[in-house]
């Protein structure tokens, strides 16, 4: 479950890291005037300098001013982003006319075409080149499945209630805003700074009575009334529905996608022909009732997941790729350096493995692939890391589980993209749970010799005992394995046996069943696979996308919002735009737009009576990458002017060869600078 960090990571850009050295200055100065305050108090020691107290007291004047107006400066454009998010209809509140409902979220059209972007690049980075079997499943699912993978009793997140309002409010996150407001305000030393860092990294592995430790030593209430808190208690986050009207069949909205991947797993391996390793993906919507959705589409109710489960054998998690990025470098930030100001290490993938900081190269493998897919989308290098989950942080089955974390204005470390080695527990427990076979097999070095039990039913008497359910009873003690079949056979020497399947009892006689024992020479083994599971935020990823894209040139009335998305995943490749609306100059920008349309390449055509340089200002703050001007001489040479957002250097090229240009680099097949030194730069 996706929980953002506060604590401090040597990753972060120049943006980030003067407000940090800002605060620390302002912890400094404070803890100075501190110091002379109690040497003035202290009748054992001689009176302060009344000059050094006048210099502290303007030296921390001084740092709260630069602190104040650096984080000034970021809200200011976090607060651009969101009003852009709303004004150009990236994402507005679901039911807004009728006040909107917390956590849940619509996306405009170009927030449609970005998250499609985003889907379509998601898909040939990983499905298409890890050659992933792709699966689309429902979303409601049975409230046994549930039962069975452990969400029915432990999928929760502890809340806490204001006392006299009702108010509920998730406790970890509470925890995490206090000591975030309490570092920021400078008041704190770097010592408690540090041992603050470490309360709030750990906050989301608290047990209920470690968290109402914290909560009352930290002094916390209630947000807006100041009021008492309950102790924490924990509230289970899946939503709740029937399936059928009778009531009989409890269900829930799913929580996550993996589960159907789970319960396909013999008909993917035998779609893939019994072939190991593999892996399956899957995109679709999950739905979490979060205890108090206040971070826009980073804390949503209903979201979209693109998850992998990969599958493996425990034995060999090697991967034949694993050396071609075993020499990327990653900041990584192991359990053991989550301490007060978590230091990260700067290390390659393959370091990594060789040292066991990361368990295995199947994991290591995708914690690379996902961080070139994250550079690729934007996100900016030094703003990315992987965190390793602490011990009582992860489930009891797990073998090792990173955390993909990008740095946000205003949120500090938010997890975007989950990676578990979840050991062979799912496929375990819906084995057990439905008796079905969910093993693997693999070819042996050497061919062994084994001894086999099998219950082989007797279909002449079995039809005749069962009738309808003859076929039921058979598939159960066909899959029955080696200890259940000795079970059985000690049952029935005592004259019958009572199985269950699927809530119906069947009491077995001696005639239904024949148990044989016999010698096979095996050349295979059967092994329950190990899953190694990546798991993507899709929200949470476009709304880091957009947070690292934005900026801002110029100043008072020429300042100008400029949205640097990649052109691999920009919601429209181009704007086509006329210098004038006169001398026939649409018909051209028309016919440019039907040859890149007819491309599959989604383009916006303005041949309004604004400005050129307004078209161009309009199209940068929506992420447009490229335009393509038609002027008076286009009629003429068959030319147009292809702009560059980032640069905005200019080419001039022939209209036939647009198309061509636009794709290859909305495809990262080329460069812009390639076109520069190609065409040389075009300057009007």
């Amino acid at each position: 479950h996706p929980h953002p960090h506060p604590s401090s990571c040597p990753t972060m850009d120049e943006e980030n890291l003067k407000i940090d050295a800002a605060l620390s200055r302002l912890a400094d100065a404070t803890q100075a005037i501190k110091a002379l305050a109690i040497q003035q108090k202290d009748t054992a020691q001689p009176n302060p300098d009344p000059k050094a107290v006048s210099d502290a007291k303007k030296f921390e004047k001084k740092a709260k001013k630069e602190a104040e107006k650096l984080l000034k400066a970021q809200k200011a454009i976090k607060d651009e982003l969101e009003d852009l998010m709303k004004r150009r209809f990236f994402v507005v509140p679901s039911f807004e006319i009728y006040g909107g409902v917390a956590g849940l979220y619509d996306f405009g059209p170009p927030g449609s075409a970005l998250k499609d972007q985003f889907l379509n690049f998601w898909k040939r980075h990983f499905v298409i080149y890890e050659d992933m079997l792709e699966l689309t499943s429902v979303c409601v699912t049975p409230h046994k499945v549930l039962e069975t993978s452990g969400h029915v009793a432990k999928f929760a997140d502890y809340m806490v209630k204001d006392v006299k309002e009702g108010n509920c409010f998730r406790a970890d996150k509470l925890l995490e805003n206090h000591i975030e407001k309490l570092i920021e305000s400078g008041k704190v030393s770097k010592e408690r700074r540090a041992e603050l860092l470490t309360i709030a990294a750990n906050a989301d592995a608290f047990s209920a009575k470690e968290l109402h430790g914290k909560l009352l030593e930290l002094g916390i209430k209630a947000p807006g009334t100041g009021n008492d808190l309950t102790e924490p208690f924990p509230f289970n986050l899946m939503f709740g529905t029937q399936i059928g009207p009778t009531g009989a069949n409890p269900g829930f909205l799913r929580p996550e996608t993996a589960q159907s991947i789970f319960v396909n797993f013999k008909r993917l391996l035998d779609y893939n022909r019994d072939r190991m390793p593999f892996a399956a993906a899957q995109i679709g919507l999950a739905f979490r009732n979060e205890i108090s959705p206040r971070a826009g589409l980073l804390r949503v109710r209903e979201f979209l997941q693109a998850e992998i489960e990969h599958f493996v054998d425990p034995k060999d998690k090697s991967h034949q790729r694993f050396k071609d990025i075993k020499e990327v470098k990653a900041y990584l930030l192991p359990r053991e350096n989550q301490v007060g100001e978590s230091k990260c290490l700067y290390i390659t993938f393959g370091e990594a493995v060789e040292k066991k900081i990361i368990d295995n190269e199947t994991l290591a493998y995708f914690l690379a692939r996902t961080q070139i897919f994250l550079h690729s989308c934007g996100i900016v290098p030094k703003k990315l890391r992987f965190r390793q989950h602490l011990s009582n942080e992860m489930a009891h089955y797990a073998c090792d589980c990173w955390d993909a974390e990008i740095f946000l204005r205003g949120y500090r470390w938010v997890e975007v993209a989950g990676h578990a080695d979840r050991s062979a527990y799912d496929l375990n427990v819906h084995s057990k749970a439905t008796n079905t076979n969910l093993q693997a097999r693999a070819l042996l070095d050497k061919p062994k010799v084994v001894q086999v039990v099998e219950a082989n039913p007797v279909m002449k008497v079995l039809g005749k005992a069962f009738k309808k359910d003859a076929k039921l009873v058979k598939t159960y003690l066909s899959g029955l394995e080696e200890g259940k079949v000795l079970d059985l056979e000690k049952e029935l020497a005592g004259g019958s046996a009572q199985i269950k399947i699927e809530e119906k009892e069947f009491k077995l006689l001696p005639e239904h069943v024949e148990i044989k024992k016999f010698e096979r020479k095996e050349h295979t083994y059967s092994f329950t696979p190990s899953v190694i599971e990546p798991s993507f935020g899709v929200g949470r990823i476009i709304y880091s996308i957009l947070d690292h894209a934005i900026s801002q040139v110029g100043s008072g009335k020429e300042k100008r919002t400029i949205l640097k998305l990649p052109a691999i995943i920009a919601p429209i490749k181009a704007g086509i735009f006329t210098v004038t609306t006169k001398d026939g100059l649409s018909s051209i920008a028309t016919r440019v737009r039907q040859m890149l349309v007819e491309e599959g390449i989604a383009v916006q055509n303005d041949i309004s009576t604004t400005s050129i340089g307004r078209k161009y200002a309009k199209a940068d703050e929506v992420g447009i990458p490229f335009g393509i001007a038609v002027d008076a001489d286009s009629k003429t040479d068959n030319c147009v002017t292809i702009r560059d957002r980032d640069s905005w250097k200019q080419i001039r090229v022939k209209i036939d060869s647009v198309p061509e240009i636009i794709r290859n680099l909305c495809r990262n097949k080329l460069k812009f600078e390639e076109l520069v030194k190609k065409f040389g730069e075009f300057k009007a």
